[in-house]
């Protein structure tokens, strides 16, 4: 017989505390990302977050773009942030293909973090899919992290947390960005400094005010 969960082990969100092994991503500083769940990165500069978590994680990447499309990762720079090796570019040719390709990368289990650089933000359907796919995936093997890159504001329907990324334009003297983390299902909308890290990568700096 299958028992229910003790009352105790039910988060006040209403959700079961995580796994052995379904930890949160801390990608950086204390700031974490649900395995098995599917998050929007938008902003100008939502490649380069969606580096700072490969960055976070060891082994292979599926990066998912548009065939068509014109932005792609700069060779050139890509070592700073990751082993080129670690990443498998998937390409499809059809619009149609790119969230379906998503959701079979997903469901594999076969990596622990899957990109979708997509031109649009998807609805809620298709997002509830991939999470499906992400719950799939973690049994049968690696629980993967599933990251949907928009543009603008973004505006996926169902994912799990949306995070902006954008230059801070304080001068040569003070490069950076502004991280703002626009919607989670259990934490608040937050803003903070973020600065380059003296290893590579992104490094968290203050809060800054909602």
């Amino acid at each position: 017989m299958k028992h229910s969960p003790a009352p105790h082990l039910i988060t006040r969100a209403g959700r079961r505390p995580p796994e052995p092994g379904r930890e949160g991503v801390r990608f950086l500083g204390d700031l974490a990302l649900a395995r098995a769940r599917v998050h929007e990165f938008c902003g100008p500069a939502r490649r380069t977050l969606a580096l700072q978590v490969a960055r976070a994680l060891a082994g292979p990447v599926f990066w998912i773009s548009p065939e068509w499309h014109p932005d792609k990762l700069n060779g050139a720079t890509l070592p700073e942030w990751v082993a080129p090796g670690r990443l498998i570019f998937v390409t499809p040719r059809r619009a149609e293909d790119l969230l379906w390709a998503m959701e079979e990368c997903l469901r594999s289990g076969g990596a622990p973090l899957v990109v979708a650089d997509i031109p649009a933000p998807p609805g809620l359907t298709p997002v509830r899919r991939l999470h499906l796919a992400a719950e799939t995936g973690a049994t049968e093997g690696i629980a993967p992290l599933g990251l949907i890159l928009t543009p603008g504001a973004g505006g996926a329907g169902g994912v799990e947390s949306r995070w902006h990324l954008a230059g801070r334009h304080g001068g040569p003297a003070e490069p950076g960005w502004t991280l703002a983390r626009l919607r989670a299902r259990t934490a608040p909308e937050a803003r903070w400094r973020v600065a380059p890290a003296a290893r590579g990568g992104l490094a968290l700096r203050d809060p800054l005010p909602v």
